[in-house]
Order: structure tokens, then sequence, then C-alpha cells
């Protein structure tokens, strides 16, 4: 077992009525706040309305940024950061999901470089420094809400990178259950696939670790698979939506790691696949997932797929091993495209192969990805081909 550092800073205010604390904690990195959102949506539901009204009510001066698409793109982030040098911005407001949070850390980032703000994502400049982020969680995903990590894509170039910089923590985030009661059937699963790929990033690793995280990791998923389609059936579900939003925290925070190294596996390939098409990160995630399962199943490999299927789906441990294993993938493609109602095919979405083996290339950054299982380019295209 590896040794491990165990550090999140980020003050997490969890349940209804909290925003009475936002202008507190704001005063406590300054005065001039930069709040960023996407669309519509938090002006429809109300809650753009109540963050304003804080914020005024702690005297303190605001400025906007909106229209931060899904996959967010470069350009959103290099437009904060030129407002935050101009409006010598104090601290950063997120409101909004995965997407909002995510360019809202490379804006705080981007804030003290004056080129443009993909160099940071080709690592040509160190991040040092950030402005202060908070955060106000809309949607149960990407757990960007407590973690110090975020993606972006660029489209001129088809490339999403995605990079992990301390100093881009939220130093406080939001977490109120309520604030998702809006969200969609659909994006409420792909958030919850999104989670479950977090997990068995993770999860899935032949190195001996502490077995109380594979435990906690296999709760977190048992809790997606129970709470996600009740939180469908009935959006405005507290429990379901609780559950759901303090997962997703947890899946990515870096708890569950503890001294595991491991590269993920399905992340890079699924950012190569919205680089290109844009499409949802967590309906790409749920169509590649059981295939680098299947592709990933062999007898090393068997006894945790053996592990998962008896723990988190509930299989007779006393079934031989491979059959225990291969059920336990028939169960993970059940839940994702039959109680979620996921599509489970690249083809039903409308992409083809034509890019695969670019793709491919990219996704192991021309190397080798030393996942779960090695893969190579040529491994990485079979499992896209898999997805047809």
């Amino acid at each position: 077992m590896n040794n491990f550092v165990y550090d999140i800073p980020t003050r997490v205010y969890f349940g209804e009525n909290q925003l009475e604390n936002l202008g507190t904690e704001l005063k406590k990195y300054g005065r001039r706040v930069l709040l960023t959102y996407g669309g519509g949506s938090v002006k429809r539901t109300g809650l753009y309305d109540k963050v304003v009204a804080e914020i005024k009510k702690a005297g303190l001066e605001f400025f906007e940024l909106s229209g931060i698409d899904p996959n967010p793109r470069v350009s959103s982030v290099n437009a904060g950061a030129g407002i935050c040098r101009k409006e010598h911005i104090d601290v950063l407001l997120a409101v909004g999901g995965g997407s909002v949070i995510d360019c809202t850390k490379y804006i705080g980032a981007a804030t003290y470089y004056d080129g443009d703000a993909w160099d940071i994502l080709l690592q040509k400049v160190p991040v040092e420094q950030c402005l202060p982020i908070i955060t106000i969680l809309t949607l149960a995903a990407t757990g960007s809400e407590m973690d110090a990590g975020g993606v972006i894509s660029n489209p001129e170039t088809k490339e999403k990178l995605g990079l992990i910089f301390p100093p881009m923590q939220p130093k406080v985030s939001f977490l109120d259950p309520t604030n998702t009661y809006t969200v969609s059937a659909y994006q409420t699963a792909c958030g919850a696939a999104d989670m479950l790929s977090h997990i068995m990033e993770v999860y899935f690793n032949m190195n001996q670790d502490l077995q109380m995280l594979d435990g906690f990791m296999e709760v977190l998923m048992k809790t997606i698979i129970r709470y996600a389609p009740a939180a469908m059936k009935e959006p405005e579900n507290y429990e379901a939506r609780a559950n759901l939003m303090w997962t997703g925290s947890w899946a990515i925070n870096g708890f569950i790691n503890g001294g595991k190294r491991q590269a993920w596996s399905c992340h890079p390939m699924e950012h190569e696949l919205s680089a290109i098409y844009d499409i949802t990160h967590g309906l790409g995630l749920a169509i590649l997932t059981s295939r680098w399962m299947e592709y990933t199943l062999n007898d090393k490999t068997a006894s945790k797929f053996h592990q998962f299927g008896v723990n988190v789906f509930g299989i007779d441990s006393c079934l031989p091993q491979m059959e225990v294993a291969k059920k336990s993938i028939e169960m993970v493609k059940n839940f994702l495209f039959h109680t979620l109602g996921l599509k489970s095919t690249l083809t039903e979405i409308g992409i083809d192969d034509s890019n695969f083996k670019v793709m491919a290339e990219k996704a192991v950054r021309g190397g080798t990805m030393y996942a779960f299982q090695p893969l190579a380019a040529e491994d990485i295209e079979k499992i896209y081909r898999m997805c047809l």
C-alpha cells in the first residue's frame, strides 16, 4: 500500500437556506465579486435573484459573466480573466454545475496570466495562484465543487483537456439539494453516469489498498443506483437529491484515492468524443463504460469484477468468478441504458468511426495509458468500435 496525503480544504454549507451565509463568506476575500453562470436556468428558478440579494445585502460590488457553455470553452475563460483584470476582482462566485465551476477555476488562474488561457491547459504556464472561488452547485455530477480540477474545451483545435491545480480548490461551496429540483431526468441520468464513472476509475484497480476505501466506494455506487432513478421519477424528492449531491462531491474529492496510483481510462476516451462532437459528458461515459469493462475483463482482472458484482449488485458470491464478473457488466448496462434510459451506442447519437484513430492516439498522448489494464491507441480504437 502506498503512502498518501489527504487535504480537502473546502468549507461546505450543505442543506436548505444556507445562502444567508454567502455574504459573510464572500467578504472574507474582498469586496468586488465576479458572478459566473451559464444559461437562463438560474434566473428562471429564482436562484439568481436570491444570490444577488445576498451580495447586495453584504454591501459588495459585483460584475457578471454569463453564457458559460456545457463543455466550457477557453474563450469564456479568457473573457472572464479579462473582466477580473479590468475590474480588479477579489473573489469569484460560480453558480451552476461542473461546467460553470470548471470555467471559473481557470478564470481565477488565468487572471494572473496575460496570454491565452489555453497555455495553462497545455502546461506551458504553471498555476501558482488563483483568485478565491466560492461555488453554489445546481447539478450533482462532476464534483468540481470540492476538488481542484477542471476540464476546458478548445473548439478551434478540437481538444478537451483537464488538469488539477491545488490553487483552484474552491474555498467555500454551497450545496442545497433543492437547487437541483429543476434538473431534467436526462441531465440527472447523465450526472449519475458521471459520478459512477468517477468512482469506477479508482475502484477498478488491482493494487492493494485500504479495504475500507473499497467499501466506501461500493456504498457510493449503491447510493447512485438507488437514488438516481428516484430523483428522475420524483424531481423534488429531497432525500434522493441530497444523496446524489453529496455522493457527487465524495466521488472525486480525493478521499477515495487513498494510496492508489493509476491513470483513468474512460474519462480520457470520453474527452476526445466530446471535444469533437460536443456531446454531454455523462452520456459519453455511459456509452464507453460497459464496453471498457468488457474489454478489460480477463482471468487476471475477474476477481475485481467479482467483488464489484457481489458487493454492489448483490450477485451470488458462490457462482463461478467469471460468471459473476460478466453478470456484473450486464447489470451496469441495464442500469445505464434501461433504468436511466440513456442511449447505448455512438451510432444512436450520430457518431461514426471516421475520427476513431485520431481520437485514440490523442487519448493515450502518443504512448500507453497505464490504467486498470494498459491500453495502447489500438486498444482504445477497438473500444470505440465496440460502442457503435
